[in-house]
């Protein structure tokens, strides 16, 4: 039975964990292959003219019916979600004006806001008090309530029990916004107010599904086809709009509930966000930066960008719609956080190439399979990721009318009023303007977003790269000072002959078998280094992987170097960054790195006195983050963590330790974005420690030690074994062996990268994507905060007395010319 116009009492505020999940999907379709699909259903029906009709929302709502499929359901048929996001339907709001009491008159323009509130009724009523209060703060004129009409019985159990009160706000325009853009921005921030407060007030259930003057959005825990049987109002003609976006939810990374279902405030997205911790770090990162004059001094509600109980999807929107409403058009915001791949294709348009090389300064991609149909209430779009792994697909009338989704056959359309079908390709967007009333293609959408800024006079005013500078580099070591640092930072000889000289050798990372029965690192008779202790996650559910050699054309490893500028405000300077095409850095690059003009450098060394034992790491890495924020304090622009500087009286810190601990602290003191940091470790030489130290904020490394180890190795004067002779001819030449073994560990690192759905590695840097085991808890909350440690492990007095244990082994008594021992970590040794 319908409920007109009645507030609904359910029983709970959300699904708990044990509530059933996809695995419950009936045999029937889990064994019918024809019938598996792994993705949301997206996509939007719009009305290029911006006149609006009932007949927009009736095709969405067939168009979500008809990718339910794509969705998941529980055994009692609660799905993951679905919903709308269209304009404000007025006439359905003024005719119910009257019956309901509201102080709305026809022709008065206003906004509504839309809340899934608490069941209980104290909680309800501290929310209902505490919204209105928030409103009468910010000036925002309150007009009144309306409980939303639904259906309860349209729900499943599951559902059913955690249905929140669904309430709209409606609201008039604020005294001091002079059009609908700070109409918008005074209704956002007074969203973000009522979030702080529920969160501190600890109300279950709170959530704001939407709270604009152009947009509305009407979404359940339910599938596509039940969604207009539970909103009643979308049986009325007066509910209105000339664009609607759909979304069917398929829950991969959180559990279904009901404000994890979409559309979101501005966007509906189908896919995954692989870099989402990358992008979620790098957003915390910038929040000390977040100031606009749009915002002045309220900017304060602003810091807190992600919602932390988020999904991917929510996450993408919680940016995308920061971007929009500090100035930006929604396109424009798309383009930046979900980028075409730009940096190997000669044909892209000057002006767009500018234009991404300009943003990627001041924000990283949201890299990860996507497809996403967003809107503000005028402009309407579909977006497709660089690798275009999610389908969009459109159709335009004759009349104006565009329905794209993720599938053909989502509306039935006349074929004889359909002038133009096609898809939204990789990195590509389509929009459509219904203030203008026109439909805009990508080329023509890019460039007019990137025509409104002189990108490329920027670009090539401030954007400096590094040019070689072999005069400068350090003395190589060599012979016998060679032979004790290896021994200092953990080499072995399997290390020289089994990784270090292939790489060098052919420029490929060196294979071996799949299987790896190496003891973990808690487990193992030697010590380890503190880069086993990490292992590197990879890409699950749906995310698939990327091949890094057949789609090596949409893959980079560009990073810039320097200070961020703020992704809220477009300022020439932003672009004074130091751009490096490789991330592994060689010894004359370097050199050159330390005196580019402009570019503030300040070196740290990561070493401890040895007379002081295993108590001097922890003050050794309490100076190190101290003389990083006194140099980043001062004006440096990078910061070098170097344990160059290692000698018999000097132990190094393991420089993933140092470089965790320097980026944690530049974290917490806001400080972060305002350097760019650089690994020069004599302990990385494997592609894996590359990977981990780029994983923890490095944005560039210097393997110092690896460098002079392949000179010792390649010195023409060497004397070869018999193996060595017979491939004499084939050997490279010192500097040779360099580059190749530069190539071979950025191949490894694009392999990494696809292996977790990633394209870009400035996306990957920071992200953090790993999981350690047998680290203890206070080496994780000091150095690596946010990483698993699920069975927790040692802590910094052993891992100080595993390096001061090399240390003894290259500086004490024993023969310093004696080989290298063989630590069995490669191939099996019985001792």
């Amino acid at each position: 039975m319908a409920a007109t116009g009645q507030r609904i009492h359910p029983a709970g505020s959300r699904p708990r964990p044990s509530d059933p999940r996809h695995a419950a999907t009936p045999a029937s379709e889990a064994l019918d292959p024809s019938r598996e699909h792994d993705a949301c259903g997206v996509g939007f029906v719009a009305r290029a003219s911006g006149a609006r009709s009932h007949e927009v929302v009736a095709m969405a709502l067939e168009a979500v019916a008809r990718v339910a499929h794509r969705g998941a359901a529980s055994t009692d048929n609660s799905g993951d979600g679905a919903g709308l996001l269209t304009q404000i339907p007025h006439r359905l709001f003024y005719r119910d004006a009257y019956r309901l009491g509201l102080h709305l008159q026809p022709g008065l323009p206003f906004g509504v806001g839309v809340f899934f509130l608490p069941q209980e009724p104290d909680a309800l009523g501290q929310s209902v008090v505490m919204i209105e209060a928030v409103l009468a703060e910010d000036g925002i004129p309150f007009l009144g309530w309306r409980d939303v009409p639904t259906n309860p019985t349209a729900l499943g159990p599951t559902a059913s029990a955690s249905c929140p009160v669904i309430r709209q706000v409606l609201v008039g325009r604020p005294a001091l916004a002079a059009d609908d853009e700070q109409w918008e921005r005074a209704l956002y921030l007074a969203r973000r107010e009522m979030e702080r407060r529920a969160e501190e007030r600890g109300l279950p259930g709170f959530y704001v599904c939407s709270f604009s003057c152009r947009t509305i959005v009407y979404k359940a825990l339910l599938t596509g086809t039940q969604l207009p049987a539970f909103y009643t109002d979308f049986r009325f003609p007066e509910y209105e709009s000339a664009i609607a976006v759909f979304h069917q939810r398929y829950s991969t990374n959180t559990l279904p509930s009901w404000p994890l279902a979409q559309p979101f405030r501005l966007l509906a997205h189908n896919g995954e966000i692989n870099t989402l911790w990358g992008n979620r770090n790098a957003m915390t990162m910038r929040q000390p930066m977040l100031a606009s004059p749009v915002w002045g001094e309220r900017i304060e509600r602003l810091r807190e960008v992600i919602w932390r109980d988020g999904s991917d999807s929510a996450s993408l929107d919680n940016a995308m719609e920061l971007l929009t409403r500090s100035g930006r058009d929604v396109v424009h915001s798309a383009m930046m956080m979900v980028p075409q791949a730009w940096e190997k294709y000669p044909d892209v348009d000057p002006a767009v190439k500018a234009f991404y090389e300009y943003h990627q300064c001041v924000l990283e991609p949201w890299d990860g399979p996507a497809a996403i149909a967003f809107s503000d209430g005028v402009l309407c779009g579909a977006s497709v990721d660089r690798n275009g792994l999610r389908p969009s697909r459109y159709k335009i009338c004759r009349d104006g009318l565009v329905v794209a989704g993720s599938e053909v056959g989502l509306v039935d359309l006349d074929p004889r009023e359909v002038v133009e079908c096609g898809k939204v390709g990789p990195g590509e967007v389509l929009v459509v303007d219904t203030r203008r009333g026109e439909v805009i293609r990508n080329l023509d959408a890019k460039r007019e977003v990137a025509g409104r800024r002189p990108y490329a006079r920027w670009v090539a005013r401030y954007m400096a790269t590094l040019v070689p500078d072999p005069a400068r580099v350090p003395p190589v070591h060599a012979g016998d000072p060679l032979a004790r640092a290896q021994r200092s930072f953990g080499y072995g000889f399997e290390d020289l002959r089994l990784v270090l000289e292939p790489m060098g050798g052919s420029g490929a990372d060196p294979i071996w078998s799949m299987g790896d029965d190496t003891p973990i690192p808690p487990l193992a008779a030697l010590p380890q280094s503190l880069y086993a202790y990490f292992r590197q996650r990879f890409a699950q559910v749906t995310n698939p992987p990327i091949d890094s050699l057949r789609e090596s054309m949409v893959m980079s490893l560009r990073m810039h170097l320097g200070r961020r500028g703020s992704p809220l405000l477009e300022r020439p300077s932003y672009a004074r960054m130091l751009r490096l095409e490789h991330p592994v850095m060689l010894p004359a690059e370097m050199a050159a790195l330390r005196n580019v003009a402009g570019f503030s450098t300040v070196t740290l060394d990561a070493v401890w006195d040895v007379s002081r034992g295993v108590d001097g790491l922890r003050p050794a890495l309490t100076s190190l983050r101290r003389a990083a924020e006194r140099a980043a304090r001062r004006g440096a622009r990078i910061l070098i963590i170097s344990d160059r500087a290692a000698d018999e009286r000097h132990a190094p810190i393991p420089l993933l330790l140092a470089l965790g601990v320097v980026r944690q602290h530049l974290v917490h003191t806001g400080l972060r974005a305002r350097v760019g940091l650089v690994a020069e470790a004599g302990d990385a030489f494997d592609i894996h420690h590359f990977a981990t130290l780029i994983g923890y904020g490095a944005e560039a490394v210097h393997p110092w030690l690896a460098f002079d180890t392949l000179d010792a190795l390649f010195d023409p004067s060497r004397e070869l074994s018999r193996r060595e002779r017979e491939s004499a001819e084939a050997r490279p030449t010192a500097a040779e062996a360099r580059t190749r073994f530069r190539a071979a560990a950025e191949k490894g690192l694009l392999k990494i990268l696809s292996k977790m759905g990633i394209s870009t590695l400035s996306s990957y840097c920071g992200a953090q994507i790993f999981e350690v085991l047998g680290l203890g808890h206070e080496v994780i909350d000091t150095c690596f905060e946010g990483t698993a440690s699920p069975i927790g492990g040692i802590g910094f007095e052993e891992i100080a007395e595993d390096v001061l244990e090399r240390h003894r082994a290259a500086y004490g008594p024993a023969d310093s010319a004696a080989a290298l021992p063989d630590h069995g970590r490669v191939r099996f040794r019985k001792d």
